[in-house]
Formats: structure tokens, C-alpha cells, sequence
């Protein structure tokens, strides 16, 4: 689990051993770390909002979404664009730490064992081993996991072991209740990546929410969101996706990320994370309906 995944991407290009060792790049890489470091403190210094809603949680996400907007401007010049291109996560990586200082307070708040931040969380487990006398002796588990730009929920550990014997296999993994995909822009291609993630996680845990972030989108209105599974997808700065040399263009004017679409996920996480969910058949048949 990561939580300043945009402070280690820095330090990664600070002491990689053959990229970044340019002049350039290493002036571009002080003037970043500087801005980064103010930028973070500044977060850390605020608290909340928290789990119980307080009338100044509004005004909490305007100033965390006023210190991105601001630090988002900062790293979006051209210069650093230019030397910095989109297979670096330079710029991708700032939103995920985001998520983290949007979310940090409100998880503490219910344990500070917590599960928050970037992940290698559970996607799936199988059993296999080489005969039927190794499957006696030890259950030969497989735990298969999956990158996750942000998550909120637990780290379990567990032991497998068969009837009779004392030792086993040991696993230990993350599990989201929320998982959140982190987007510069969102397309086709990544919607439907997304989707096919989001279907895995809810097999094996029917609970779990998944929502998709993005700054700006690139899809037209012939693609049917309604059919794919993502609880909710959201377009911070509430603007198309440009390339981006076009958005260097004299008079190209580039939206803000906006503060109320922020406060909107995240009173879907908070509700959901104080929700009942529910799910038993017994609850449904009380009702007379199941799902």
C-alpha cells in the first residue's frame, strides 16, 4: 500500500540511475519536489471532514480542491509536460494522492489499522496442487491480485490448512470496499477497461464500490454507460478531453477542477462507508423482495 504515490513518482525520477540526469531535468525535478512539499504539508495540515457531517466540511474540500487546482497548475506548464510525457505517471499520479487527502480523515476516524491508498488488492483465489497426496498435506493456494490506483478497505490475513494438519498456507491481502480508478482523461478504451475490472471486483465481493475519476472525458454520446459496471464516474474538471499540445494554444481555457463535483464523491463515499449493506437473503425475504 502506497499513500504518497505522487511524492515516491518524484523520487523515482529523482534518483533513477539513467533517466532524469539531464540539467534540466534535474532543475525541473528541484522546482517540482519545492512545490510538491508545500502542496502536501499544506494537506496534512488540514483535518477532515470526518465521519459525522460538520458544517465546515464544504468549506474543507474547497481549500484541498483550491491547493490541487493550484498545484495542478503548477505541474501542467508546458515545460513540464514536455519533458515529463504521460508514460512518467507524473501527472496522473498527483490525482491519486489527491484521493488520499480528500479520504484520509474520514477513514482514520473509523481505525487507524484502515486499509487507504494505492494497492495490490485481492482479485481472485485458487487451489492447485501437484497430486492428491500433496492436496492432504497443504491446500496449494493461489492469491491472484491487481493494481488499484485507490482504494479504501481492509488487509486480511488468513491461514489455509487441511483437516488434520497443523500448518498451512499463509496469506495476507488487501480487500476494497471502495476502489477508485484515477484518470487524466477517460475514453472508450479505458471505459471498457474499467468496466471489466469493476465486474471482477464485485464477484467476489458484491459489496464493494467502484467509482471512476477522471478530469476530462473523451467519449460520445453513443457509448451507453448504463450498461457497464461502475457505480459512478466522475469528470472533475466538467470539460472534454483536448490533446494536449491544443491545450498550450493562445486562448485554450481550461477548467478548474470543480469543488462541488469533489464534495459530491466524496458524500457517496462517506454515505456508503456509514451504510448498512445489507445483501442477506433473510433481509429480502422479510420484505418479500431479494435484491
Amino acid at each position: 500500500m502506497s499513500i504518497f504515490v505522487h511524492g515516491d513518482n518524484i523520487l523515482q525520477k529523482e534518483n533513477h540511475k539513467t533517466k532524469y540526469r539531464d540539467a534540466k531535468s534535474r532543475q525541473y525535478l528541484t522546482e517540482i519536489r519545492s512545490k510538491y512539499e508545500e502542496w502536501k504539508q499544506e494537506n496534512l495540515s488540514l483535518t477532515g471532514p470526518l465521519i459525522e457531517p460538520s458544517p465546515d466540511d464544504k468549506t474543507i474540500i474547497e481549500r484541498r480542491v483550491e491547493l490541487f487546482n493550484q498545484y495542478k497548475d503548477f505541474i501542467d506548464q508546458q515545460k513540464y509536460a514536455e519533458q515529463f510525457d504521460s508514460r512518467s505517471n507524473l501527472h496522473s499520479s498527483a490525482l491519486e494522492e489527491f484521493m488520499y487527502y480528500l479520504f484520509k480523515d474520514l477513514v482514520s476516524d473509523y481505525s487507524d489499522d484502515a486499509l487507504i491508498g494505492k494497492s495490490r488488492a485481492f482479485k481472485d483465489l485458487s487451489f492447485k496442487s501437484e497430486n492428491y497426496q500433496g492436496m492432504l498435506a497443504l491446500p496449494g493456494t493461489l492469491l491472484e491480485v491487481k493494481d488499484y490506483d485507490f482504494v479504501i478497505g481492509a488487509t486480511i490475513n488468513a491461514t489455509f490448512h487441511c483437516k488434520g494438519k497443523s500448518s498451512g498456507d499463509t496469506e495476507s491481502f488487501d480487500m476494497p470496499a471502495i476502489a477508485i480508478e484515477c484518470k487524466t482523461y477517460l475514453d472508450k478504451t479505458m471505459l471498457e477497461s474499467c468496466s471489466t475490472t469493476g465486474e471482477q471486483l464485485k464477484k467476489n465481493n458484491p459489496n464493494a464500490l467502484y467509482i471512476v475519476v477522471a478530469e476530462r472525458l473523451k467519449l460520445s454520446e453513443a457509448v451507453n454507460l448504463k450498461n457497464r459496471k461502475i457505480d459512478q464516474i466522475y469528470i472533475l474538471r466538467k470539460q472534454k478531453n483536448t490533446d494536449r499540445e491544443d491545450r498550450f494554444l493562445e486562448g485554450y481555457i481550461a477548467n478548474p477542477i470543480y469543488a462541488d463535483v469533489v464534495f459530491h464523491l466524496f458524500s457517496m463515499v462517506r454515505e456508503y462507508l456509514s451504510s448498512d449493506w445489507g445483501g442477506k437473503i433473510a433481509d429480502g425475504l422479510h420484505r418479500g423482495y431479494l435484491i
